[in-house]
């Protein structure tokens, strides 16, 4: 009878599994996430961290796929979402300063706007947005001029990091042949 009961128990549960709606396919801009401390998860479960979490980037990765990137898909002198779908996210864990101005622990949005030779980082109070369609400037936090480096290798699909130097952290951003960084001082 525990046999009987426990196969009904199991078709039982499959059935309702099948019945389940289909999972969404797979985005073409797959979502991704970098910390600083680099690594932050995989060290906090070794039991490795060094120092506190800092930051944490969300964003999603486009791919260049033969497309001009930085003066085609993405139009110069024009607010960039930094990245595909959602708007990217920043966040937090302690106050910072960016471009001389204190910024609070917290989420923000992060857009760009790109140039050929220089890129402007918007820090933006506005969050849970898709795209740069609904960006308003009189929600910017901070605004960031950073130069571009040109890049001898081309980047497939945009990658975002930290690295520290000399006590600053710097968000870097690369894609098609360019790279820029943002300096965060804690």
């Amino acid at each position: 009878m525990k046999k009987l009961f426990s196969f009904f128990i199991t078709v039982l549960a499959f059935s309702a599994l099948a019945a389940q709606p289909d999972l969404p396919p797979i985005d073409k801009s797959p979502m991704d996430m970098c910390y600083y401390p680099v690594n932050y998860p995989v060290l906090k479960i070794q039991d490795k961290v060094t120092e506190p979490l800092l930051a944490r980037v969300i964003y999603s990765r486009p791919k260049k796929e033969g497309r001009t990137i930085f003066g085609g898909l993405v139009e110069y002198g024009k607010v960039w979402r930094l990245g595909a779908n959602e708007a990217t996210e920043i966040e937090f864990f302690k106050q910072v300063h960016i471009g001389g101005k204190k910024i609070s622990k917290g989420r923000y949005t992060l857009y760009a706007i790109v140039n050929e030779n220089t890129w402007t980082f918007i820090l933006n109070k506005e969050t849970n947005t898709w795209g740069s369609f609904k960006y308003s400037a009189d929600k910017d936090i901070v605004r960031v001029d950073v130069p571009v480096e040109k890049l001898t290798e081309a980047v497939e699909s945009l990658a975002m990091t930290f690295d520290k130097v000399n006590g600053t952290i710097y968000l870097i951003v690369a894609w098609e042949n360019v790279k820029v960084t943002l300096p965060i001082t804690p």
